[in-house]
């Protein structure tokens, strides 16, 4: 009696040892999986990118002095959900996906100056005081960064609401949290970064302050390009380096439709055809006036826009380049991209830098919880072991 009691005993042990053992794989699994689909992955997909080389003449044949290169970051509408039609998991899903990517680039590429090209909030227009405060901690949360990285930001309709939502109120509420400074000189380059939503040029108060805004700025860079040739005339303040900007802001400039738009992160193919419109400022400036009127006054080099949640390149004027910057949240696109410049006072090089796909996890973890329930139902003999299924398999067919 004593024998059958121990072989029991031995029996339940081995049992237990063997289910405590399959339990222990499975959670080594599942552990394994979570931190491939929202840590490794961030990692392996950044880690291909690579800062674009940028030509540096030299200034002096004898002695060799290269212009200094500003490694700078660009990405757009992050769109932080609110409180109304934020629902917590979409909330929770996405934020971590930009937190991550954010934070992984930020290790892996080590900008010096990272931009954002406005709609940061996705409900700044109408949130309220304490909503507004909950998503500034958020953001902050999110996109901290090192002293030595400054963090530029360029304000949206999603901020302070479309041309007739705006009001001074959601304006100086935006730029008590982020830097109000339009002009920004860093390593002898010059970046303007515009209210584009301020610009519907119909005359209303808050469009002709932003508009005197950009005059004094013209006037500015046009001082710093004539320094040489008539010293003084800028007056006794510490010019501007005599470099044409790059213009920075949140609606493009117009241009008719998408339909010249290229590449894995255009816009769809059924809404490249569609008109885009340029009334209601969905569009920064209507059709010619605006559009002259703004590369007249800054004479830039290069302009970098948002809002479209697509990439696309155009060239304005004389050749002047405009790169529309894809969203950086999965939840307006499958993916998400930054853009990586290497700037000099007269050259620049950009490059993109794909962030994982949304998909690529999604398949990822269904892949992972199909293994799973297969492995389960073989252990609780639900299932045959596909191994053993194979091995018959063959041999019936030899048998054959």
């Amino acid at each position: 009696m004593a024998a059958i009691r121990f072989g029991f005993g031995r029996l339940n042990f081995h049992l237990m040892k063997r289910r405590s053992f399959l339990l222990l794989k499975l959670i080594a699994f599942v552990c394994s999986v979570l931190l491939f689909c929202e840590f490794f992955i961030y990692y392996l997909v950044i880690l291909r990118c690579n800062w674009p080389e940028v030509k540096t003449p030299a200034h002096d044949r004898e002695q060799e002095t290269l212009e200094p290169v500003l490694k700078a970051m660009f990405l757009a509408d992050t769109h932080l959900l609110g409180e109304i039609r934020g629902h917590w998991l979409d909330k929770l899903r996405r934020e971590w996906q930009m937190e991550r990517a954010f934070q992984t680039a930020l290790w892996l590429l080590q900008p010096e100056v990272v931009f954002i090209l406005g709609d940061i909030f996705d409900e700044g227009k109408w949130s309220s005081p304490q909503a507004w405060a909950d998503d500034v901690e958020r953001f902050q949360k999110m996109f901290r960064h090192p002293g030595h990285v400054q963090l530029k930001v360029v304000v949206g309709n999603h901020d302070i609401g479309f041309h007739y939502q705006m009001n001074r109120y959601r304006i100086k509420r935006f730029e008590k949290v982020f830097n109000p400074e339009r002009l920004f000189s860093w390593k002898g380059i010059n970046f303007v970064m515009v209210n584009s939503v301020a610009l519907e040029g119909d005359g209303c108060n808050i469009c002709s302050e932003a508009e005197a805004e950009l005059m004094d700025i013209s006037h500015k860079l046009n001082c710093s390009r004539e320094q040489e040739q008539r010293p003084g005339q800028c007056g006794d303040g510490q010019p501007l380096p005599a470099s044409a900007p790059v213009l920075l802001q949140h609606f493009p400039l117009y241009r008719p439709s998408d339909a010249n738009c290229s590449g894995e992160d255009a816009a769809p193919p059924e809404e490249k055809g569609i008109p885009l419109r340029s009334d209601m400022t969905c569009f920064l400036g209507r059709p010619h006036k605006s559009l002259k009127r703004l590369l007249w006054w800054l004479r830039p080099r290069l302009v970098l826009s948002g809002h479209t949640h697509s990439g696309c390149e155009v060239l304005h004027g004389a050749g002047v380049p405009e790169i529309s910057v894809p969203s950086f949240s999965w939840r307006n696109r499958n993916n998400p991209s930054v853009i990586m410049g290497s700037l000099t006072p007269t050259e620049y090089a950009l490059a993109k830098c794909y962030l994982p796909l949304e998909d690529t996890v999604l398949i990822t973890y269904c892949a992972a919880a199909g293994f799973l329930v297969v492995l389960v139902l073989v252990r609780l003999g639900l299932l045959a072991s596909p191994v053993l299924f194979g091995y018959k398999l063959l041999r019936k067919f030899k048998t054959v």
